[in-house]
């Protein structure tokens, strides 16, 4: 089947809570993209620079009154992951806790629009920072399972959202699909993370958590395995002018047993995807679409985002 065409973020609003399962995905055709791709790589130039500004703010753990940033479980091989959340009361909020997940050397001030349209918007949430000393994808899902069952106890929901950027998205999907974190996160939302592994790895010969994300390592391959039951749902933003993920479709979740839907961005980046406001807004409607169940909604298939 052919991709659809880009649709106005309206329609895929409004499509998105209804397309629940993923169809065959074919591969783009040949470059046609030039002037789109100049102006995505001048935005990515300025989202980049955005960031190294930011990117200070966002080192030290955010401070709410919800009790001192946790060292990680005793005995933890790898560097801890910092979680803080927003002071709101319990009672206020009906929807789960939404847990912020960053990229490869970057932290919690990749977030700042997101974090702005959800607080907007009622949602309670957990930004977690991992040390990019960190180096093993398992070591990292396993801290981020023992810190959302901390978010859990402590605001009193049984479940969560995740929100990951690239790696996070990947650290993300182990903790789901291969440590039994499906009974605890219910939409795990992925921006620009390779799924199917990506032929571009900044730095994969240096950092063995980089070279855990190109194709065929033994994490993509983990993750291609069988995941009978998995009650997490899946919404997957991939951008066709993202130059850090090769194949761009790599970006996708292409599995049988999962609970997937892929929202295709156009016109951005891999650094612009979670500061966008088009994409921040696409994925407050994806955490606030129904469960699988509770509506009539069967239909399958993918979206667009322009």
């Amino acid at each position: 089947m052919k991709f659809p065409p880009p649709l106005s973020p309206l329609t895929c609003f409004t499509h998105l809570s209804r397309l629940t399962r993923l169809p065959a995905l074919p591969r783009l055709p040949g470059p046609r993209l030039s002037s789109a791709l100049l102006g995505a790589t001048a935005l990515e130039l300025f989202v980049l620079t955005g960031r190294l500004i930011v990117y200070p703010f966002g080192l030290a753990p955010e401070r709410d009154g919800t009790g001192p940033a946790d060292a990680g479980p005793p005995g933890a091989t790898g560097p801890p992951i910092r979680t803080a959340a927003t002071a709101l009361p319990v009672t206020a909020v009906a929807t789960p806790p939404v847990v912020l997940l960053h990229g490869f050397i970057d932290n919690r001030s990749a977030f700042v629009v997101l974090r702005r349209t959800l607080t907007r918007h009622g949602r309670r949430l957990a930004s977690l920072n991992y040390s990019p000393l960190t180096r093993d994808v398992r070591t990292a899902a396993e801290l981020l399972g023992r810190h959302v069952e901390e978010i859990c106890a402590r605001t009193g929901h049984g479940r969560v959202d995740v929100v990951g950027h690239s790696l996070g998205g990947l650290i993300a999907r182990y903790y789901v699909q291969r440590l039994g974190g499906d009974r605890r996160v219910r939409t795990l939302v992925t921006l620009g993370t390779p799924h199917g592994g990506t032929a571009v790895a900044p730095g994969a010969g240096v950092h063995p958590i980089v070279r855990q994300m190109r194709g065929g390592s033994s994490v993509i391959e983990e993750l291609r395995g069988p995941a009978p039951g998995c009650r997490t749902r899946f919404v997957s933003f991939w951008s066709e002018l993202d130059q850090v993920m090769v194949p761009v479709e790599t970006a996708c979740v292409d599995h049988p047993d999962l609970d997937a839907v892929n929202v295709r961005v156009t016109g951005i980046g891999h650094l612009a995807l979670p500061v966008h406001p088009t994409v921040a807004a696409a994925v407050r409607e994806a955490l606030e679409a129904p469960e699988a169940g509770e509506d009539d909604a069967t239909a399958a298939g993918a979206t667009s985002v322009a």
